[in-house]
């Protein structure tokens, strides 16, 4: 089967056809895949609609679509303005038909969700969750967002969750504001990567090991990891992101987990170690992509 698929990110848009097995266990190959920068969405979903339809007459017309896209966005089915972008801090978009402009290209309705569920669905049926019933995707980077895997099903509750949006209580030493404009000093104010940027003037990649920064980045990322673990109780958290993926910051933050949780949860730790709660996602960078097309394969 051949998979279109579109991982729809608020820096750049990854577009590819994905050919998946019959036995559905691994991805077999990605035929095509392109990047483009996100920029506003007439000229984005313009240009990926042409990319696709282009690929498709060389690679062969996809079965199936999915579409996993940057947030917030409407999921409810039925719901006039399901496909759409909704109330997102990026400029231009909210109201964009990414679905409907998307779907187009090949005459299908998609599979549509956020694209940090269809990592989640990535891991799940192919990476580090694969064999959990219950665990959690965070990404780190342009925002921060989480996908909720619950009882082997993506957890969309109304709409989807936003656990990039939990408020935390901020160093007291952290004079930053936050950058967030709904909230200021959410989790995705205080430590995504435009946050680190705006707070110490150079881009999370930039800044070297053993800076302020990410003494920073690690207690936030713990404190709201702690939030998670109280209130879902998951088997696994997954971290990945542009951000998230940093070398050595998954392993900081389950040791700093530890400390903020204090031996309460009794569970984790002395039966779950914690190098084992928090990892980084085994699909790495390819995470949002082949979740896209796993999106495809739900019936």
């Amino acid at each position: 089967m051949i998979v279109a698929a579109v991982e729809a990110g608020g820096t750049k848009f990854v577009l590819g056809l994905i050919r998946i097995p019959e036995e559905g266990e691994a991805p077999a190959e990605a035929l095509w895949r392109e990047s483009i920068p996100t920029t506003g969405p007439a000229e984005t979903l313009g240009l990926a609609r042409s990319l696709l339809e282009a690929a498709g007459k060389r690679f062969g017309q996809p079965e199936r679509m999915g579409i996993g896209c940057f947030g917030p966005i409407e999921l409810r089915p039925g719901h006039p303005r399901w496909g759409r972008v909704t109330t997102t801090p990026k400029p231009g978009w909210s109201g964009a038909d990414v679905a409907g402009v998307l779907g187009a290209a090949f005459d299908l309705k998609p599979a549509f969700d956020t694209d940090v569920d269809a990592a989640a669905a990535a891991e799940h049926r192919w990476g580090a969750g694969r064999g959990l019933g219950d665990f959690i995707y965070v990404t780190v980077g342009t925002g921060i967002g989480g996908g909720i895997v619950a009882g082997g099903r993506i957890h969309h509750g109304h709409s989807h969750p936003e656990l990039g949006h939990l408020r935390l209580a901020r160093e007291p030493s952290d004079p930053f504001p936050g950058l967030c404009p709904y909230h200021h000093d959410c989790l995705e104010g205080l430590a995504s990567g435009p946050a680190m940027a705006a707070r110490w003037g150079r881009r999370a990649e930039e800044l070297p090991a053993g800076h302020p920064a990410w003494d920073l980045e690690v207690t936030y990322l713990a404190r709201a990891f702690a939030a998670y673990a109280c209130v879902l109780a998951p088997e696994r958290i997954l971290l990945g992101g542009g951000v998230g993926l940093a070398p050595g910051l998954a392993e900081a933050v389950a040791h700093r987990l530890g400390e903020e949780l204090a031996g309460y949860l009794g569970w984790l730790g002395p039966e779950l170690p914690l190098g084992d709660y928090v990892k980084r996602p085994a699909l790495g960078a390819d995470a949002g992509l082949f979740g896209a097309a796993a999106l495809a394969l739900h019936d």
